[in-house]
Formats: C-alpha cells, sequence, structure tokens
C-alpha cells in the first residue's frame, strides 16, 4: 500500500495553483493524495512564525512552493528593493520549516527572467548563474536564484529533496489583472476589455511589440508540475517551456487577444515605453528527455481564446 501524501500547495490560489487544483480533480486525482492549497490569506510566508504555524497546522509530507511577491515589468522596475527583500523571507522560511518539519520533497517556482541579461541562446538549466540578470528586476531575479541555492545546500548538507522548476511565462483563468503589477498577457486581455466597455477603437500596447516570448498555458503547467512532484527526483531545475518554435512577439499576444475579442479596431505601439529583455529564448530539450513522447502543449490561439473567454464570464470574481 502506498504511503500517503499530504501536499501543501503555497500561493494555492493563484494562477498556477488554482490549475493544479483543477487538474488533480479532473485528470490526475489518486486516493494516496491530499492536496491543501493555502493563500496568503492563511499564513504570511515572509514571517517564520506564521510559516512553521501553517506548515504544523497541515503536517504536509510534500509541498509545492508557488507564493512569492510578484509583478510586471514596470512593477518590478521601481521596486527591486521589495522584490528581492520579501521573496528571500519566504522563501528561507518555506524550505527551513519545510526541514524542519520533515517534509520529503519541496518543489519550488522560479522564472526565466533569472538567467543573464547577456547569454547565447536557448538557454538551458546549466546557465542559471552565468551572470546577471536583466537590471529591470533583478531585485525578483536574485531571490529566485537563491532558491536554486537554497536546494543544492540542503541536499548537501541534509541529503534532503528540494528541487525548483523554471516556467516560461504563465498565463490563463485566475490571472493577476491589476494593470499595475500584471504580466503581459492578463494586463493586455484587461486594457482591451476595458477599452472594448468603454467603447475605444485603438487597442494600446506598451513597447514597440518586438521583444520574443515562450508562453506556457497554466494548464499545461499544471500537468507538468505534478509529474515533476511524482517523477522527477534530482535537485536540479528543470526547465518547463513550449517548444523554441513556439515562440511570438508581443504583437502576435495582441493581435491573438484582439481576435480572441473579436475586436475590429486598431492596435497602436507606445514605442516610447521599455519594452525589457528582447528574447529570453528557453530550451526544453531536457523536460523533452524525461518526460518522453506523448505531452503536447495546448496551441497558443486556443489557449488565449480560453483565457479570454474566462475573464469576461469571470470578470466580477476576477483579480483586478
Amino acid at each position: 500500500m502506498a504511503e500517503e501524501k499530504i501536499i501543501l500547495v503555497t500561493g494555492g490560489t493563484g494562477l498556477v495553483g488554482k490549475a493544479i487544483e483543477k487538474i488533480v480533480k479532473e485528470e490526475e486525482k489518486r486516493d494516496d493524495e491530499t492536496w491543501i492549497f493555502v493563500s496568503s490569506k492563511e499564513a504570511d510566508l515572509s514571517n517564520l512564525e506564521s510559516t512553521q504555524q501553517l506548515f504544523s497546522k497541515y503536517k504536509p509530507t510534500h509541498v509545492i512552493h508557488l507564493a512569492a511577491m510578484v509583478g510586471g515589468l514596470f512593477h518590478n522596475m521601481s521596486h527591486n528593493l521589495d522584490f528581492f527583500r520579501v521573496n528571500m523571507k519566504i522563501n528561507d522560511n518555506v524550505l527551513d520549516t519545510s526541514y524542519k518539519q520533515g517534509v520529503k520533497k519541496v518543489v519550488s517556482c522560479l522564472s526565466t527572467c533569472i538567467f543573464p541579461d547577456k547569454t547565447t541562446y536557448p538557454i538551458d538549466e546549466t546557465m542559471v548563474h552565468n551572470g546577471p540578470p536583466h537590471p529591470s528586476n533583478f531585485g525578483y531575479s536574485h531571490a529566485k536564484r537563491m532558491l536554486d541555492v537554497l536546494n543544492k545546500a540542503y541536499y548537501q548538507q541534509h541529503g534532503v529533496t528540494y528541487t525548483s522548476v523554471i516556467p516560461c511565462n504563465v498565463f490563463g483563468p485566475h490571472d493577476n489583472y491589476n494593470l499595475e503589477s500584471s504580466h503581459v498577457i492578463p494586463g493586455l486581455i484587461r486594457k482591451l476589455y476595458d477599452t472594448i466597455e468603454k467603447g475605444g477603437d485603438e487597442f494600446k500596447v506598451l513597447g514597440t511589440g518586438k521583444p520574443l516570448r515562450q508562453f506556457i498555458y497554466s494548464l499545461d503547467l499544471a500537468r507538468l508540475f505534478i509529474w515533476v512532484l511524482r517523477e522527477y527526483d534530482s535537485v536540479e531545475p528543470i526547465i518547463l517551456s513550449v517548444d523554441e518554435k513556439d515562440e511570438v512577439t508581443i504583437a502576435e499576444v495582441a493581435e491573438a487577444i484582439a481576435n480572441a475579442f473579436q475586436f475590429k479596431g486598431r492596435i497602436t505601439f507606445d514605442t516610447n515605453a521599455a519594452d525589457g529583455q528582447l528574447k529570453k529564448t528557453a530550451s526544453n530539450r531536457k523536460l523533452r528527455e524525461l518526460r518522453g513522447p506523448g505531452f503536447e502543449f495546448t496551441p497558443f490561439q486556443q489557449a488565449v481564446q480560453e483565457s479570454v473567454a474566462w475573464f469576461r464570464e469571470n470578470h466580477s470574481v476576477a483579480r483586478l
């Protein structure tokens, strides 16, 4: 008989947490697993005592660590200190408490923005610490990099399996649509929704539209997160990304969102606004080799259509 797993998901009511909850219930349910999804309302993970109380309450055997202070390009640019300090506290508290309370495995969520600004492409898992990250979000990026350092230090000193995944840009239902702190796709969905509601005929996009990005649908990422928790047993990070051929420009993203809304107006670009990093193309070779054949990512256009449909149907309860 398999030993029962109690899986605590921090940041469990956000974009990725909601996606994991949906996939666990509808596709991946196992009788020997109990899943617990918690939000910042239940515990302040930047506070050690609060973190310890949360873990004592649920007594997890496994943790998926999604909780973080996050935001889009412009919010990061003006709050690098806050992003660094808060995320360092959260990550140290979660791993310290996990170790002291006997958690067997922790899977933490990083981001492709942690990679060096000056690098060769495609980037892979061996290149995380090869140079400074892009200056626009260095606070968040360095704090996230330290999760990889902590994972390896815990393994070296205590022999525990704490690991991390590095998703490309995530989007989908239950995203953050606050225009001051959202990422690009939810921010553009919110902006066009508001434009249409006001009867406008111009969809204004900040930047040139030229930067290239890989985007992963949150439900696809959820499936891969569950696989990592169950099957991936290395402390080395693993990139969870769509294929390199699926990279799109921000202009193509705007067009896909406009099509999903059936918007017939103009798309314009504010070229005076910052673009951020031009590209950060990631290789998913390691994922493809370990996961094996058969995993298919949701086509980008379909994922955008479903994301827009969710926002329109759930606007009243979405994070604005």
